[in-house]
């Protein structure tokens, strides 16, 4: 680990299934995951963690998130995940046995990583209930080290109609929540399936690809994009700053059924 920094690996909405052969809107979602974890190990050689931020599977199935498991151990550092709307927390917990990978609390020398639970049981949308709110209240007033929290719905608008109204329902409490603490230097979700990177009050708002499809930006209706799968990287700088990049895969051409009109 670099003294002055904390490099993260973000993989968010793999949404593997029990077959490896599965697929979503005729993308296989294990090979396009595959080659995501190539393109990590080609342009990140070395980094300190890995957060996957949800939409782990999409069938819940023991078997998805064992591969998942697999993968990740393969990089040789911690992981870290948490729920999306299409994970099972009962089925999750139990591939998680044996590791920290549930951890909400993360530190490192000049930063604190917390993962929340935004998922809802059998809904799309996302809420953080009172006792994620009153875990992140007391990170933050435990700490003086800066701080980046994790969820997988978006707390804000991405301006894509049929996907802003499936994000965080009470992100108002949320932002009442951080509010008054600036140690909050950054926020990082999943499920938009697309790179999202605004400023808002101090703090680096940020969504990532999916590593499957990925969603059409600004699109009133639902609607999937040619870009490539990809995830992000990050470097949590000693001052507070944050330093990111999203990286694609390329020379890969991927089967996606464009008439479907959901997932």
């Amino acid at each position: 680990m670099v003294a002055d920094r904390v490099r993260i690996v973000q993989i968010t909405d793999s949404h593997l299934f029990k077959s490896t052969d599965g697929d979503l809107l005729g993308m296989k979602t294990e090979h396009s995951l595959d080659c995501v974890v190539s393109l990590v190990r080609q342009k990140t050689t070395e980094f300190d963690v890995v957060l996957a931020t949800g939409d782990i599977s999409q069938d819940g199935s023991i078997e998805s998130y064992q591969r998942m498991r697999n993968k990740l151990e393969s990089f040789g550092v911690p992981f870290y995940w948490l729920s999306g709307n299409h994970d099972q927390n009962d089925v999750i917990s139990q591939a998680s046995a044996g590791t920290n990978a549930l951890q909400k609390v993360i530190d490192y020398e000049h930063w604190r990583i917390v993962m929340l639970d935004s998922s809802v049981t059998e809904q799309v949308h996302g809420y953080l209930q009172q006792k994620e709110l009153d875990t992140l209240k007391d990170a933050l007033e435990t700490t003086d080290k800066h701080v980046l929290v994790c969820f997988h719905h978006h707390p804000i608008n991405v301006g894509a109609r049929w996907i802003d109204n499936i994000g965080v329902k009470n992100a108002s409490d949320f932002m009442e929540t951080i509010k008054g603490y600036d140690q909050v230097k950054g926020v990082l979700w999943g499920h938009v399936h697309q790179e999202v990177d605004e400023h808002q009050d101090g703090r680096r708002l940020l969504a990532s690809p999916s590593t499957c499809i990925q969603f059409t930006k600004h699109s009133d209706e639902f609607s999937v994009d040619t870009l490539s799968p990809g995830y992000r990287y990050l470097e949590l700088l000693a001052d507070g700053s944050i330093e990111t990049q999203v990286h694609r895969v390329t020379g890969v051409e991927f089967t996606i059924d464009y008439s479907i009109k959901g997932y």
